[in-house]
């Protein structure tokens, strides 16, 4: 069998197995989620604490007021307000000891002995991990000493979500605005949901002796702590993680004719002559709308950030009002999807004439047509967004148009199905222009049919996303949401980029076809041998089943095996960035191209890895160590690509004399320097501080108020400073440089 048709097979066989594990590991979520109970019950009375019902509609205010944006739950979320659930957890379980205190000594907790205080914790553990849930009768039954606590964390969280002055300085702490959620019935239900997600993680499944969150968070007053199974499989990752790096490297050592892959570069440049059809020409406008969602994006990280340093204020003015936290920290992640995804879809509705040869019929009007329904989409959602969390809409109304509280699909189900049909329209678009070149025989067959199944994929695997409705299990919604951040964004794009640069290579006579195809090939079957499965390391204390950390801890670290020899790629790139001549013209390009492989290596592998071991990720999640590897590697690897495929379509189309290297390399250095010093001077810094804290005192403190704004916490948030400004000052070349173009193109 020919080299390349085994790998065509052997990628075949990986895609259809791994997505086999998925779907078995989604059937024991369905069946093993938390249980939300038809009622929580006080032992030896008919007093119904909460129901479903109220636990459900919690959920759904919780959405409202911006949801992952306004602090976590089970970890994920937003940083300056506390994980909810660990926060109730924490202050339930402080509470109901003073209450045994007071019942069984009269006096306060803090003024008993050492002795006294030790006979009471037994009681508490014995309390919060016995699993009182009734399958047949859909009851959780609560004793009338955890209700009198249940009942003043109530009235705690009812408070501090309302405009009660005796709060307004914790809610700066949190950045959550005044009055969030006015209607109190809705507040009580936000409760209810938030001891739901308390007591799921510290009720231990039915004959078992870890909670339904796997032990997640740890607290120590209800002896939340790390199992065995963390402990085991994070050595077994390990052994994973050298085992494939060493296979790799085995391979590449190996591989007959790996250095013998170069072509004599053509005296010219192949692409000078490529004519650049309406279609084409017509992605010009999509590449203007990149750089200023860029700069909106770098503005709504501005504010956000300056969050952290005033609760409610921007220098005075009361910008909490008007444009709260969780509205400015939603429009900054979407918004980096939003010019990233245009960035690579506009690449490819350039590419796909120049690779099949010739303009289809009515491919102008389809370009211009998603042009328009992108925009719509931006700005519908983002206006929903505000008006979603400025509590102007029903809850129902809120699911379809506004803010969906979900990270990174925050989007209303509304724009988010329009996204979708748009999508899938990119897919037709990109079809009907690489059709003429995958229906003939030809050397670049294979490797053109390989970009148009990642573009399939990318437009089909956003539609996970559709696939909870308003009242959905949140442990479902987490299952397909990670479908759609780690499969569409991490995976199939990435799979869509490798091959449009490999054949961009080609095209300018860097690489033989050959070579470029089994490169393609074989990259996109090591990145998902660990990708499809290592998707499961997201969901290790969501209400999973201690499947997800077996299979999460060997293949999420077989996902970093490619990125360690991601070193090959870049002396590949820089080789060329070195070769005169015509080659010049595509320098900058080439050395964006090297900016992806260096994140790519550090960003996504060294500071992923850090996370990813279930031992550490147990300590780290919901700390600022993951906006360490999310910065480093969102930007690093899926925005410098961005820039990178956009500047080769502008190559194509820009007049040659209003093309500036000049700023370009202004806008490199700065933006990675930028980059490299808010990851490493700050973000790196406060999560490693808050990971020490999490060992020593639990996940609770390492995300309290007390801590978050202790005096390193809050050194760490002006260190960060600089980074950002030499940051914005290079995105702001870059941008230049394209309005320089754009101003320049008829010159």
């Amino acid at each position: 069998m020919h080299l390349t048709k085994r790998v065509w097979v052997a990628l075949a066989i990986i895609f259809v197995l791994s997505f086999g594990v998925l779907g078995y590991i989604g059937k024991e979520i369905y069946q093993v989620a938390p249980p939300i109970a038809k009622a929580y019950k006080v032992n030896g009375s008919d007093r119904i604490i909460f129901t479903d019902r109220d636990v459900i509609i919690g959920q759904q205010a919780w959405q409202s007021i911006g949801g992952h944006s306004t602090g976590t739950v089970w970890g994920h979320g937003a940083y300056l307000a506390p994980d909810w659930s660990a926060d109730w957890l924490h202050r339930e379980a402080v509470a109901l000891l003073e209450i045994y205190a007071q019942e069984q000594y009269g006096k306060a907790y803090e003024a008993l002995t050492i002795g006294e205080q030790g006979s009471l914790k037994p009681q508490l553990v014995l309390e919060f991990r016995t699993n009182t849930y009734d399958p047949e009768t859909g009851i959780v039954s609560i004793s009338p000493q955890r209700a009198q606590a249940i009942d003043q964390m109530t009235a705690y969280y009812s408070a501090l979500f309302s405009d009660a002055p005796e709060f307004e300085s914790l809610r700066e702490q949190y950045a959550i605005r005044n009055n969030p959620l006015p209607d109190a019935e809705l507040r009580r239900q936000l409760s209810a949901f938030y001891f739901w997600s308390a007591w799921a993680a510290s009720t231990e499944r039915p004959d078992d002796v870890i909670t339904y969150t796997n032990n997640w968070p740890h607290e120590p007053l209800v002896e939340n702590k790390p199992s065995s199974t963390l402990l085991i499989w994070s050595i077994f990752s390990v052994l994973a993680l050298i085992a494939g790096v060493a296979a790799l490297i085995w391979h590449h050592a190996t591989r007959e004719g790996f250095d013998d892959d170069d072509e004599p570069l053509p005296e010219s440049d192949p692409l000078e002559n490529v004519t650049i059809t309406k279609s084409m020409r017509a992605t010009y406008k999509y590449f203007v709308v990149v750089v200023l969602l860029f700069l909106a994006q770098i503005g709504m990280g501005i504010l956000t950030a300056h969050y952290a340093v005033e609760g409610h204020e921007f220098y005075g003015f009361n910008l909490a009002d008007y444009l709260p936290y969780a509205v400015t920290r939603t429009w900054h992640l979407q918004l980096s999807v939003f010019w990233i995804a245009t960035a690579w879809l506009a690449t490819g509705l350039y590419l796909a004439p120049m690779i099949g040869g010739k303009e289809p019929k009515f491919q102008l009007f389809g370009v211009n047509f998603l042009f328009y329904s992108l925009l719509a989409i931006v700005v519908g959602s983002m206006v929903g967004e505000w008006l979603g969390v400025m509590q102007y809409f029903s809850l129902w109304m809120n699911f379809w148009f506004g803010h969906q509280g979900w990270e990174y699909i925050e989007l209303g189900r509304f724009w988010q199905i329009y996204l979708f049909i748009g999508l899938m329209l990119w897919v037709v678009l990109m079809g009907r222009g690489l059709w003429p070149a995958m229906s003939k025989p030809n050397a670049s067959r294979q490797i053109v049919i390989m970009l148009f199944l990642s573009v399939v994929a990318i437009g089909s695997f956003y539609g996970a996303g559709l696939m909870w409705g308003t009242e959905t299990h949140m442990s479902i919604v987490e299952y397909w949401r990670w479908w759609v951040i780690h499969l569409w964004v991490e995976g199939f794009f990435e799979v869509f980029a490798t091959t449009a640069i490999a054949f961009l290579f080609v095209q300018l006579g860097m690489i033989r076809m050959s070579s470029a195809t089994y490169a393609v090939i074989f990259a996109t079957v090591i990145f998902l041998t660990g990708g499809i499965i290592g998707t499961s390391h997201h969901w290790y204390f969501v209400g999973t089943p201690t499947v997800t950390i077996t299979l999460g801890s060997i293949f999420s670290a077989l996902e970093v095996v490619p990125l360690c020899v991601i070193g090959f790629e870049a002396y590949e790139h820089y080789r060329h960035v070195k070769d005169e001549g015509w080659v010049q013209r595509y320098k900058w390009i080439l050395i964006f191209f090297i900016g992806v492989a260096f994140w790519n290596l550090v960003g996504a592998g060294l500071l992923g890895f850090l996370i990813n071991p279930p031992i550490s990720l147990y300590y780290t999640q919901g700390l600022n160590t993951t906006p360490t590897h999310a910065h480093a590697a969102f930007f690093g690897v899926y925005g410098l690509l961005g820039i990178g495929l956009m500047l080769f379509a502008l190559r194509g189309m820009a007049n040659p004399k209003a093309w500036d290297d000049r700023l370009l390399k202004w806008g490199f250095w700065l933006l990675n320097i930028g980059l490299a010093m808010m990851v490493f001077l700050a973000l790196l810094p406060a999560g490693i501080a808050q990971f020490i804290v999490a060992v020593d005192k639990g996940t609770y403190f390492a995300r309290s108020a007390e801590f978050m704004h202790s005096d390193f916490m809050e050194l760490m948030v002006w260190v960060r400073v600089p980074g950002d400004i030499i940051f914005a000052i290079g995105a702001l070349f870059i941008i230049a440089f394209v309005f320089k173009l754009v101003l320049k193109r008829n010159a």
